[in-house]
């Protein structure tokens, strides 16, 4: 997905607890046409925001879907995903609700163990636990946010999710650069920070069409 042709791409966004109480029929009118929403993290953590977001978003025309941040050593894959889908990770097929998400990534409260002081082995097993319990309580497989380093470092460059998982693509530079391995191309690329639209930037690999048919699933 090079840059210039990202600006054709259909534009969306995730949000969180950050963001708080967004303007969503100004988000509609700066050309967003959907986000992601966070709404827990590791089995202790809902984001407060979560049903007026997701409601929100889904009421000004945007599709929308709910994202989890895993933290691998504080319980099971199984676990998170439980609670994730008990507090507003699911999908139905409505044509408006974009699969599950896992946001998985360098543990966020100790840079001194990125890998949550896991083996390759073991984040394997645990994204295993968390996609098959999203799969038999939704009937979809999690798309997985990540980055390239942190992916090809610590699950040890793992090719056991692209074939049944769509990537969204943690990079935010002028093109996607290096992929995680065994994906061939984001389904979603994260490239900014910020911009028009609140919270993170996000850009769909694709046509207006095609995201609606990823909903749909």
């Amino acid at each position: 997905m090079p840059a210039a042709g990202a600006a054709a791409k259909p534009a969306g966004h995730d949000v969180s607890s950050h963001q708080g109480n967004v303007d969503w029929k100004a988000v509609r009118a700066e050309g967003g046409r959907f986000v992601y929403v966070k709404a827990t993290e590791s089995t202790w953590y809902r984001n407060p925001y979560f049903p007026r977001q997701y409601r929100g978003a889904r009421k000004a025309g945007l599709l929308h879907g709910a994202y989890h941040f895993g933290v691998p050593n504080a319980s099971s894959g199984r676990a998170q995903a439980r609670r994730f889908l008990r507090h507003g990770g699911g999908w139905k097929a409505d044509d408006w609700t974009l699969p599950p998400a896992l946001d998985i990534e360098r543990h966020p409260y100790d840079r001194e163990h990125p890998c949550h002081g896991m083996s390759g082995t073991a984040l394997v097993r645990w994204m295993r636990g968390f996609s098959a319990e999203v799969l038999r309580r939704t009937g979809r497989r999690p798309v997985i946010y990540t980055t390239a380093r942190w992916w090809n470092g610590c699950p040890d460059g793992s090719r056991a999710f692209a074939a049944t998982h769509p990537l969204w693509l943690a990079r935010r530079h002028g093109n996607p650069g290096e992929l995680p391995a065994g994906w061939a191309y984001p389904s979603i690329w994260q490239h900014a920070g910020a911009g028009a639209l609140p919270g993170d930037q996000d850009r769909w690999n694709g046509t207006a069409a095609g995201l609606r048919r990823f909903a749909r699933g």
